[in-house]
């Protein structure tokens, strides 16, 4: 099983296969647009901007759970992003990542990669934020913004803390591309 055998809805509500993104290193992220770590989106438009010509796309999936920081709906949250950070990546319909709800690609997200990538900035962030933290299996998303690395092949090369920006992820990223 690889990332290609999941299918997920859209930020308009149409299906999409994750097999439309084969041969492309992916970086899937679970973004809010309320978060003290939403200006990430900047960083991540400019990896991606930088590297998509060469086969590198980010999936955006907006995800609610922690302290209500993914409000509106997909196309508010859509509209915000663009606006706000000029954010041109794929975005997915609003989903759980965390707990019984949590959707089935973050399921085996987790179950490939069950730890981040960190530092300690990014430890001390998570011990902040380690109360509001929805779910309580050790392998589950710490905060916004956690990210997956993703190979050609689709098959999860690294997971990285909520707070290890996305500048520090391209040396990793062009190894891959």
């Amino acid at each position: 099983m690889n990332i290609y055998d999941f299918q997920m809805k859209n930020n308009i509500g149409e299906n999409v296969s994750l097999k439309d993104y084969e041969g492309k290193v992916l970086l899937v992220v679970n973004t809010a647009t309320k978060c003290g770590l939403t200006p990430q989106y900047s960083a991540l438009e400019a990896l991606y901007n930088k590297y998509k010509e060469k086969g590198f796309v980010i999936l955006d999936f907006p995800c609610n759970q922690f302290l209500e920081q993914a409000p509106g709906t997909d196309e508010e949250i859509s509209q915000f992003c663009s606006l706000n950070y000029g954010t041109t990546f794929p975005r997915f319909a609003k989903i759980a990542i965390n707990g019984k709800e949590a959707d089935p690609l973050y399921a085996w997200l987790k179950e490939q990669a069950p730890e981040d990538v960190g530092n300690d900035e990014t430890k001390a962030f998570e011990k902040k934020v380690e109360e509001f933290t929805v779910g309580n299996a050790p392998s589950d998303i710490k905060w916004n913004f956690g990210k997956f690395l993703i190979d050609r092949s689709g098959n999860v090369v690294a997971r990285y803390s909520p707070a290890y920006t996305p500048e520090k992820l391209e040396q990793d990223i062009e190894k891959l591309l």
